[in-house]
């Protein structure tokens, strides 16, 4: 009889030790802003657990934000509230130029049979001892704008503080990731640890930040999954935004192999791909918003130029698909990535009879600045150590 309620205890005692050892309904990464325009924005962020999420919204008008209940925003996907670890709200009815602060929440679900849903503990980002997270919107009356562009970091997250700082990112609008940050993509956790969680701390939560997706990001069993993290809220992961006096078309120029090549293994389409995002931007570039845009600019990771004296399949579909399309559009300039020797140097192809407009490829151990008003726009490369190897500037008398 004694060794049955030992054996009894024992079991009650470890059945309560491991509710106990259970992990906390809390977020994991995020949130970091995506796809910010005049009048809308998504944020991004991810819990450790299946849950419901929103977003609480207030102006920024100097009031405490317990002042007042705020505004919910709650992720959903076609007026269901979606049960996930990940989440994205996307904010919309925003003002241009305007200053808004928030903060995230998440609420456990334990258990969903059937009309019935128990959920569990709620977590959300501290608001008591730290100021709620802050952005601003777009405005395309503003009379200037900056930018810092990276790209090809392959994971290298040490690098990334350091190529920020030297550009001076903090007193820029935004931020451009343009493709390769990643080698290949295997699981979330090495998604983030890889860049994200850098990006987040130094400025992704209140800063802006445009993702061109390279051909590495391509690569891996998480690949497919790309699009629950970036541009959650887009059509597609070729878009577009103004800021300024600049209109800014973000292409995917996809992988740089053809289809059929053994290191796909049958499962990617890129070349389909790219004929549909050709079509889309045909109708971009034929907009009256980007046709009144005193600046364009084009970002793209594969650039329609030779590698050595040598053109791939890739950069070679960006110069048969998008380039005829791009030359009677207006382009200033066109900003690249994918080659690089991993040296602080930089790639400048001038116009010439097939590409009628500049193309600069930032390298992946430099940083570009960008930087518009109404008299000029102009990049400059750096390297870590803040030396400038190269300055590009467009006169506005140069666009009359």
């Amino acid at each position: 009889m004694n060794l049955k309620k030992t054996f009894i205890t024992l079991c009650l005692m470890s059945i309560i030790g491991h509710l106990f050892a259970q992990e906390r309904i809390q977020i994991k990464y995020g949130p970091y802003l995506q796809n910010m325009k005049e009048t809308e924005v998504t944020i991004v962020w991810v819990a450790n657990k299946t849950s419901i999420g929103w977003v609480e919204l207030a102006p920024d008008d100097g009031s405490h934000f317990y002042q007042k209940e705020r505004e919910k925003f709650f992720d959903t996907r076609n007026g269901v509230k979606s049960e996930s670890p990940v989440h994205s709200v996307r904010l919309t009815g925003l003002k241009p130029g305007t200053s808004y602060r928030y903060r995230i929440c998440v609420q456990e679900i334990l258990e969903h049979k059937g009309t019935e849903v128990t959920y569990g503990k709620i977590d959300g980002t501290d608001i008591w001892s730290q100021d709620p997270y802050r952005f601003t919107t777009n405005n395309h009356g503003k009379q200037q704008t900056s930018f810092v562009m990276l790209n090809d970091i392959h994971g290298r997250t040490d690098d990334i503080p350091n190529l920020l700082d030297v550009a001076k990112y903090k007193e820029t609008d935004f931020v451009i990731f343009n493709g390769d940050m990643v080698s290949h993509s295997s699981t979330e956790e090495q998604l983030f640890n890889s860049f994200m969680n850098k990006a987040i701390e130094l400025f992704a939560s209140e800063k802006p930040m445009y993702y061109a997706r390279g051909n590495h990001e391509t690569r891996g069993t998480f690949a497919s999954f790309f699009q629950q993290y970036f541009s959650v809220k887009e059509p597609h992961l070729y878009f577009t935004m103004r800021q300024g006096p600049v209109f800014f078309i973000f292409l995917d120029t996809g992988e740089d192999k053809p289809d059929s090549d053994i290191a796909y293994c049958g499962i990617t389409d890129y070349d389909r791909y790219r004929s549909e995002q050709a079509i889309w931007l045909e109708k971009v570039v034929n907009s009256d918003e980007f046709k009144q845009a005193p600046y364009k600019v084009v970002v793209g990771h594969m650039p329609p130029a030779p590698w050595k004296g040598v053109i791939w399949h890739g950069p070679q579909e960006v110069l048969q698909k998008f380039v005829p399309i791009l030359n009677k559009a207006g382009i200033d300039l066109m900003l690249c990535g994918h080659y690089h020797d991993n040296l602080p140097k930089y790639y400048y192809y001038e116009s010439s009879d097939q590409v009628k407009f500049p193309v600069l490829v930032n390298e992946s151990i430099t940083v570009l600045r960008g930087n518009a008003d109404s008299e000029k726009l102009s990049v400059e490369i750096k390297d870590s150590k803040g030396k400038s190897l190269f300055t590009k500037v467009i006169p506005v008398i140069d666009k009359k």
